[in-house]
């Protein structure tokens, strides 16, 4: 009689790497942020694990920091190149900003109709309360041991040295997301405003070249490996607080940051 771990065994696996969420320093406890030291064993799981035929990222992500989003990227191509499998990423409601730097480690990028993408910019975005603090009769005191120590203080009005030392750093960091993008899409880019911060939907986004074409994981895994693929999904945990149901503060900070992310794309925060 055959073993039927035998018939199991020779099937071939895909392993689903799911990166949903906004992507940042998770700083907090419990932070449910995309970061590249969190997620570094589940992709080196995703590519080691099994001999996988191919790895599928399945990207829900509005964006976030562009460094842990850089570091994401790097990781996977390093791995997808070091054990020559390929990557295809799939796109459910968003992948902008930071979330399409990642759809953009992929040989491939497939979306849903309705999936936003791009946003290849930088953004940088805060409050500024000198004038509440005033009618309140509170007084900021800042001391600093060099005139551009503080940058941007929401306390003290707006500087436009500040500001141009601001757009200097976001060119630095547009420059580099540029250059990725151009580097994995290739010739396959057509368009003249694919780097101003513009978002396409679905079909629009793969005349762009922003994408290859439009399909769902399961679908277009079975149609390149056959339909008796095996699938391995791999994702992060959830925070603490969010798997016993409970309220927090971290969580609730959590949550005002990803909905104004989310909120951008008329998404929810999930």
């Amino acid at each position: 009689m055959q073993n039927p771990l035998d018939l199991l065994r020779r099937r071939d696996l895909v392993t689903v790497l799911r990166l949903e969420g906004v992507i940042g320093a998770g700083t907090r406890l419990n932070g449910s942020a995309l970061t590249d030291a969190g997620l570094a064993p589940l992709i080196e799981a995703a590519f080691r694990r099994g001999r996988p035929k191919a790895v599928a990222l399945a990207v829900n992500s509005p964006g976030g920091s562009p460094a842990q989003s850089s570091l994401i990227a790097s990781r996977i191509r390093r791995l997808a190149d070091e054990h020559k499998v390929p990557v295809h990423a799939f796109v459910e409601d968003v992948a902008a900003s930071g979330g399409y730097w990642l759809a953009a480690a992929a040989d491939r990028i497939h979306l849903d109709p309705n999936s936003i993408v791009g946003s290849i910019g930088v953004i940088s975005a805060s409050f500024g309360f000198q004038e509440l603090i005033g009618r309140y009769g509170i007084e900021r005191r800042v001391h600093t041991s060099g005139v551009d120590k503080s940058l941007l203080d929401p306390f003290r009005p707006e500087r436009p040295e500040d500001v141009e030392r601001l757009k200097r750093l976001q060119a630095v960091i547009h420059a580099n997301f540029i250059e990725h993008v151009k580097a994995r899409r290739g010739q396959r880019l057509n368009g003249d405003d694919l780097f101003t911060g513009e978002v396409w939907v679905g079909a629009a986004a793969v005349e762009t070249g922003l994408a290859d074409g439009i399909g769902h994981l399961v679908p277009v895994m079975r149609a390149a490996y056959g339909d008796k693929v095996r699938f391995s999904v791999i994702a992060p945990r959830r925070p603490l607080f969010r798997r016993l149901g409970l309220p927090g503060v971290t969580e609730a900070m959590d949550a005002v940051e990803a909905r104004s992310l989310w909120s951008r794309f008329g998404l929810p925060a999930r």
